[in-house]
């Protein structure tokens, strides 16, 4: 018998699981989320929202989150499956791209809370670097953390696909 094939990043990307949804939480988890919903965005509403990133701005995980939860109505969005979504996004971007397409998504304008660059993202810290410096970014290192300067200036705030 054949082994499995991997599913490619596009085909993880079209994948919605039976999402979107908006789920109640109770308890500690409501007080930690700031509510009582949590809104599970579908991995390609995450990409359609980094696909409004104008270049030479940036957004972050919690602006596509809070888009999310506005979209969906819910107290929140969920931490976890953004930040998995767009990655997925990420590397079916880059998928495309080695595929021919011409207009991926930008996945380098997403940020991780504080302007952080996303290491996990296709060409890690150096090639998001090189993306967003031809988009005028400068950086400032944090530690082992590289991060856009004044990254706030530059912030998008994505209101929906």
């Amino acid at each position: 018998m054949p082994a499995p094939t991997r599913k490619s990043w596009r085909e993880k990307l079209a994948d919605d699981k039976d999402l979107p949804k908006v789920v109640k939480l109770t308890g500690a988890a409501a007080k930690r989320m700031g509510g009582a919903t949590l809104a599970i965005a579908a991995p390609r509403e995450i990409a359609a929202l980094m696909r409004t990133v104008p270049r030479g701005r940036v957004t972050t995980i919690n602006e596509l989150r809070a888009a999310v939860a506005k979209k969906h109505r819910a107290a929140a969005g969920c931490p976890i499956t953004t930040g998995i979504f767009s990655w997925i996004a990420a590397h079916a971007a880059e998928e495309a791209r080695a595929a021919g397409e011409k207009k991926i998504t930008p996945y380098w304008r997403t940020l991780k809370k504080d302007g952080e660059l996303n290491a996990k993202y296709p060409g890690g810290v150096a090639g998001l670097r090189r993306k967003l410096a031809a988009e005028g970014h400068a950086f400032i290192n944090r530690g082992k953390r590289v991060c856009v300067r004044a990254y706030e200036t530059a912030l998008f705030r994505p209101t929906g696909p």
